[in-house]
């Protein structure tokens, strides 16, 4: 039976790569490459990487051979971890010696030999990735502390890896990605019924719990200590599918007084006092398994088994484990176990984080199984029918929802044919392609750079800081147009051939044409359409090399891949964005009726020129203070009328949120007009004359 779903499981992948192959917009050397490529990113989107790349390599060291297919590398950590692809090609898949898996590891760790004697200056030197890396890795040389090489493969290991390697004097962790495990961590339609854990297998014997009766009767308990290591071997294996009920997702480590930045100091300085340091883990589970032995319990396994709350420090303790070789030997963690027998477990679990959520501030509207906003797109999407009533976008809120639909309409021939016509591949989308897409158009291409995993992470942040409204019909709508128009980016950058960073190039143009235009272009005349006008594809055709000269211009003797990550880079870039030029596109110039004038776009205005987009630029780089200023003094002067005032003040809480809401025309116009007035009037003080 887990033969057969594996290789259903293969079948499904390989789909995927053959639609992958034959959609001209994809720029792939090989199969192979396309199956690492599609790979890595669901990898990653469940969180077992953190920005990783395809990038296939292959070549020789004296007479040994090196290969790779991708890499992820942290320079400030000195962590390297290299991808090696064993591809087959065959279905169903089959049995690999572990020699051979072996063989491709060991290619793989050559790799690192040849950067370090000068591989770099074999590769062409321009504008590349590949060079880009080699010279990265070179540097490193010495000073890479921790050497992961991870295996992948479309067939089933016949045998198991070492757990490390001894590759050219270095030491090599191995870690393998063959189908059976595959299936295991990306299989489609997974749910919490599926996680079974077996703690014996895991901790090497029973765990001592004490069982605790509800006086209620609606659920038991049960109060344990989990080894550190079993409960991050545990997320190893089952990973945020047992977070699906929690609050929130992992939120990093970055800053000094962060809660887990507390968590990884006691884990390296005071191993042994984490469980009095640390309020633990609350969890629930279907089954709770038992032995008894004397007047003793022990826990042998848990099936259903959720984290609801303490997702922060499992999440940490396999960061601290496997990314950051920190053992785990001397760690306890208080956990509690709860199996609900009466009522609705997700209200229990609401119940519980509001209860029991003390290490970060948590708002009200986190309380919900699964964040409320994904589940809003996710209805936005099934309501909103194209223009035509015949289709919709499909937004796979967990990963493989998509093929679990399919699969329940391919129960009846014309079912699936109708689900196939109304939501295609081309029209389906997940989370971090939507984080994407709005932070490329926000002005946050640098955080695009990092990779789909941490862009998305950063995008949910600034959406709690921020509390930006609820999603709605018109917001879907504008969503997908922004999708549309970085998926269209996408294809005529690749189309484009640029020796490098094509992905990086789409972020930047993305948000320049975001910047140029205010954030205003027609969404619901592209929303009507499903696709661009020619006009505005010729703008990014024209405007793609400008981009990429800008980005270079930009990077001088730095690190591109790293420069590109940093906020420093979209201010220099910034400063060389391509002009606007008349005539504009339709979707920037407002839509022509039949009756010759001009429709008002959701932008508030109508037949729109490059006048107009400057204004509203011009408008966007004069600081909140500026606007508050104009209003207070320009109406107590006299200088200007209240209704000036007025809008002044909404430019300065636009200015003041980031302008995450932008002016309209008149509003720009309006404004500009009104700092004029009170300038002209010698109104300003000296800093406010240079800051405006």
């Amino acid at each position: 039976m887990a033969e057969d779903a594996t290789a259903e499981f293969a079948r499904t992948l390989a789909d995927e790569v053959d639609a992958a192959r034959d959609d001209p917009a994809v720029d792939c050397p090989s199969t192979e490459a396309l199956f690492t490529r599609i790979v890595i990113d669901e990898l990653e989107e469940i969180g077992h990487f953190e920005a990783a790349f395809d990038l296939p390599q292959e070549g020789r060291v004296g007479r040994s051979p090196f290969q790779i297919s991708g890499y992820a590398i942290d320079e400030d950590a000195g962590h390297l971890t290299l991808f090696a692809t064993h591809y087959l090609g065959d279905l169903p898949p089959r049995r690999v010696p572990a020699a051979e898996l072996l063989k491709t590891a060991e290619r793989a760790g050559t790799y690192v030999s040849a950067c370090i004697g000068g591989l770099a200056d074999r590769i062409d030197p321009s504008y590349t990735e590949a060079g880009d890396l080699a010279r990265t890795v070179e540097a490193l040389g010495e000073r890479i502390d921790r050497f992961r090489i991870v295996v992948l493969t479309d067939g089933i290991s016949g045998g198991v890896l070492p757990a490390s390697i001894d590759s050219h004097g270095k030491a090599v962790e191995l870690e393998l990605y063959d189908m059976v495990r595959l299936h295991r961590v990306l299989g489609e339609g997974q749910t919490r019924a599926d996680i079974d854990v077996d703690l014996v297998a895991l901790a090497g014997h029973r765990i001592a719990c004490l069982p605790v009766a509800s006086g209620a009767g609606h659920y038991e308990a049960f109060l344990a200590a989990f080894p550190g290591e079993t409960l991050s071997r545990i997320y190893d294996r089952y990973g945020t599918h047992l977070l699906e009920l929690n609050v929130r997702a992992f939120l990093g480590l970055s800053g000094r007084k962060s809660v887990n930045a507390e968590l990884r100091r006691t884990l390296v300085e005071q191993p042994e006092m984490f469980l009095a340091f640390n309020n633990g883990v609350v969890a629930t589970a279907d089954e709770v398994r038992l032995e008894r032995e004397g007047g003793a319990v022990f826990l042998t396994g848990l099936r259903g088994l959720q984290i609801v709350n303490g997702g922060q420090t499992t999440a940490s303790l396999h960061r601290a484990r496997r990314k950051e070789s920190v053992g785990l030997g001397s760690v306890e963690v208080p956990v509690k176990i709860i199996r609900v027998t009466e009522g609705d477990l997700e209200e229990m679990v609401s119940s519980i984080s509001r209860a029991a959520n003390r290490q970060n501030t948590v708002q009200q509207a986190d309380f919900s199984a699964n964040d409320p906003f994904h589940r809003e797109v996710e209805t936005l999407a099934n309501n909103a029918w194209l223009e035509s009533g015949r289709g919709r976008w499909f937004y796979e809120r967990a990963r493989g929802s998509w093929l679990a639909a399919e699969q329940k309409a391919s129960y009846r021939t014309t079912e699936q044919r109708a689900f196939r016509e109304q939501t295609p591949k081309a029209r389906r989308f997940g989370k971090l392609d939507l984080a994407r897409y709005l932070s490329a158009w926000d002005g946050y291409p640098w955080r695009v750079a990092f990779g789909g995993q941490k862009n998305f992470q950063a995008f949910m942040q600034r959406r709690k800081e921020t509390t930006a409204p609820a999603p709605d019909a018109a917001w879907f709508r504008r969503l997908i147009a922004l999708t549309i128009l970085y998926r269209s980016t996408e294809k005529l950058v690749r189309a484009m051939k640029f020796p490098a960073y094509g992905a990086n190039i789409t972020a930047y143009l993305v948000a320049a044409i975001g910047e140029r235009t205010g954030g205003r272009i027609d969404f619901d005349l592209v929303w009507r359409q499903q696709k661009l006008s020619p006009e505005l594809e010729c703008l990014i055709t024209d405007w793609a090399p400008q981009i990429e000269t800008a980005l270079r211009a930009s990077v001088g003797s730095r690190n591109p891949t790293e420069w590109f990550k940093k906020e420093d880079c979209w201010t220099d870039v910034r400063t060389r964005l391509p002009a606007l030029a008349d005539p504009l596109p339709l979707e920037l110039a407002g839509t022509p009726a039949p009756n010759g004038k001009a429709v008002i776009t959701d932008s508030g205005a109508a037949g729109l020129n490059v006048a107009d987009y400057a204004r509203i630029e011009e408008c966007m780089r004069i600081p909140s203070s500026v606007w508050v200023a104009t209003a207070e003094i320009g109406q107590r002067s006299g200088v200007l009328h209240f209704k000036l005032a007025g809008i002044c003040m909404t430019l300065a809480n636009y200015a003041a949120g980031g302008w995450s809401r932008r002016p309209s025309v008149k509003q720009a116009k309006h404004g500009l007009e009104s700092v004029a007035k009170v300038r002209a009037a010698g109104l300003f003080d000296e800093d406010q004359r240079e800051a405006g």
